[in-house]
């Protein structure tokens, strides 16, 4: 893994995360040595990333990453191209969700942000470790993105609805 693409890796981690994350877990889970981690916080502080070192691990106080949310429909096959789709134009797929009737808002943490990543969660979900959580749903669901810039996310917003994923407001 590069340090570009282990950097963002690192930010999803921390974005997602409720409690600080040690920069032992984060060497453990990236395979690399904690000060591989102390330099790439370092590199991504000097990158405007309002990240906050604790005693007990790293914490975004704010990320200067943009934000959005697309309630999307696809079929089970059309997953792959979605995903793709997405990473492609350089969006990170945070989380999935979806609002059942009877247990109200579900969400799932994903952080894709490649192609390796998707290919990791599809083989999750070929090999019958899971489902996908839209599946309870009739296929309905959202997606928060993360993008360096409002641009992007416009970029990404347009060629959804160009592949009829984004589900048509009333």
């Amino acid at each position: 893994m590069k340090a570009a693409e282990r950097r963002k890796e690192i930010v999803n981690i921390i974005m997602s995360e409720k409690q600080a994350v040690s920069g032992g877990k984060l060497s453990e889970m990236l395979g690399v040595s904690r000060q591989i981690i102390v330099g790439d916080i370092s590199a991504l502080k000097a990158d405007g990333y309002d990240i906050l070192s604790t005693h007990n691990g790293y914490i975004m106080q704010k990320s200067p990453l943009k934000e959005r949310v697309f309630k999307v429909y696809h079929t089970t096959e059309q997953t792959e191209d979605e995903l793709s789709l997405i990473v492609d134009l350089g969006g990170t797929v945070a989380n999935v969700y979806v609002w059942h009737k009877v247990y109200g808002k579900m969400t799932a943490t994903l952080n894709i942000s490649s192609r390796h990543h998707i290919v990791q969660f599809l083989e999750g979900v070929r090999t019958g470790k899971s489902s996908e959580l839209m599946n309870i749903t009739g296929g309905y669901h959202y997606h928060t993105v993360r993008a360096d810039s409002e641009e992007v996310l416009d970029t990404i917003e347009k060629a959804l609805k160009e592949q009829n994923y984004i589900v048509p407001e009333i």
